[in-house]
C-alpha cells in the first residue's frame, strides 16, 4: 500500500488544441492514490478531452503527464497496463454477446483463460447482467451497454480508473447501481477520475473536485472545503407569475436583511443567514399585482458554489442533463 501522499496521478501544464480551438488550456492538477477525484463542468468543458490525454487516446500540445510514477508525457501508453477506461461512448463489440465481450477484453490484458472466464461471470453478477450474459451486446438495453462497458473497464482490476461520464443518459436504477459500484470500488482503494456535469453525483461521490470551464480549471478544493461558503445559509426560491427585471432590487429595498436574485424568468432567489420569512414576501408582491405560485425551500448544495464560481447558471447544467435523458440526480 502506497502512503496517501503518493501521487498516482500528476498533470502539469497541459494543453490541447484543436485547430483555432483550445480544448484544454494550461492545466495542472494532481490525485492523490486511492483518492476519488471529480471533473465538473459543462459539456464541452474539456472534460473528455483531458480523459483522452492522460489515457493516451488524444495527444497532448504541451505539458507534462506522470501516472503512478512514470512518465507518460511522450509514451502515452507506458501505464496503460496500470489503468482502466470507462469512455462516454461504448466502445465494445455488438456481434459479442456480454460474456464474449469481457472474455476478449480480459485476454487483451493477458489474463489466461480460466481466470478471465471466471472475472467474466463475476461482474456480469456485480453489474446484474447475468441473465443477458449470452446475448448479443447489441440487443442490450442503453443501461445494460453502460454497466457493460463499465465492467470492461475494470476486468483487469486496474488500480487506476478514468471514468468518462459514467451515468450519463442511463436509467434511475441502472445509476444508482453504478455509483454504489464506484463508491465501493473507492473504498477498496482504487484511484477515481471522474468526469461529470451532475453536480449532485460529484457531491455525493467525490473527495476533491476541479472545477473546468472552457478548457480551463477554474478552482479545485475538497468538496467540503468548496461547501463551506454557502453552509448556515437559508434560501428560500420563489415562483411568481411576473418576476421583471427591477423585481429584486424593489424587494431588496424593503427587506434588507435578505438577499434577492432572479434565478430564471418567473423564479426570485431569496438568501439570507436567519429563517426566510415567506408571508411578508408574499403580500408584498401580491399588493403590486404579482401572484406567487410556489414557495419551496432550497438546501445550498454544491450547484449554488459551482454557480457563484463559474458564473455558469444552475439552468445551464439541468438543461444539459435533461438533454441527456441522465439519471444523475438520483
Amino acid at each position: 500500500m502506497k502512503p496517501n501522499s503518493y501521487q498516482a496521478i500528476s498533470v502539469t501544464g497541459l494543453i490541447k488544441r484543436y485547430d483555432e480551438v483550445v480544448a484544454v488550456n494550461d492545466i495542472s492538477f494532481q490525485i492523490g492514490s486511492g483518492e476519488l477525484f471529480g471533473f465538473l463542468g459543462p459539456n464541452g468543458a474539456g472534460k473528455t478531452t483531458t480523459i483522452n490525454l492522460l489515457t493516451g487516446l488524444a495527444r497532448l500540445d504541451a505539458g507534462t503527464i506522470n501516472i503512478d510514477g512514470i512518465d507518460c508525457t511522450s509514451n502515452p501508453k507506458a501505464a496503460q497496463h496500470l489503468v482502466g477506461i470507462v469512455p462516454d461512448e461504448s466502445n465494445l463489440y455488438p456481434e459479442l454477446t456480454g460474456f464474449e465481450n469481457l472474455s476478449f477484453c480480459a485476454a487483451l490484458y493477458g489474463i489466461r483463460k480460466r481466470e478471465r472466464q471466471t472475472r467474466a461471470r463475476e461482474l456480469l453478477d456485480t453489474f446484474g447482467l447475468a441473465d443477458a450474459a449470452n446475448r448479443k451486446f447489441s440487443g442490450y438495453s442503453k443501461g445494460m451497454k453502460r454497466k457493460l462497458t463499465f465492467a470492461a473497464g475494470i476486468i483487469h482490476q486496474p488500480p487506476i480508473l478514468f471514468l468518462d461520464e459514467p451515468t450519463t443518459g442511463i436509467d434511475v436504477a441502472s445509476a444508482r447501481q453504478v455509483r454504489q459500484i464506484i463508491a465501493e470500488l473507492h473504498r477498496k482503494g482504487t484511484t477515481v477520475f471522474l468526469t461529470t456535469h451532475y453536480i449532485e453525483e460529484a457531491e455525493r461521490l467525490c473527495e476533491r473536485i476541479a472545477f473546468i470551464v472552457q478548457g480551463k480549471i477554474v478552482q479545485t478544493d475538497r468538496t467540503e472545503n468548496l461547501l463551506q461558503p454557502v453552509k448556515g445559509k437559508n434560501v428560500l426560491i420563489l415562483s411568481v407569475s411576473n418576476s421583471g427585471t427591477t423585481l429584486p432590487e424593489a424587494m431588496a429595498s424593503a427587506f434588507h436583511q435578505y438577499q434577492f436574485q432572479s434565478v430564471t424568468q418567473g423564479q426570485i432567489r431569496v438568501e439570507s443567514t436567519e429563517p426566510v420569512s415567506v408571508g411578508p414576501l408574499v403580500r408584498f408582491l401580491e399588493e403590486r399585482g404579482i401572484q406567487v405560485t410556489e414557495a419551496r425551500r432550497h438546501l445550498p448544495s454544491l450547484e449554488d458554489v459551482f454557480v457563484q464560481v463559474t458564473g455558469i447558471e444552475a439552468g445551464l447544467m439541468l438543461k444539459e442533463k435533461e438533454k441527456a435523458g441522465g439519471g444523475g440526480n438520483q
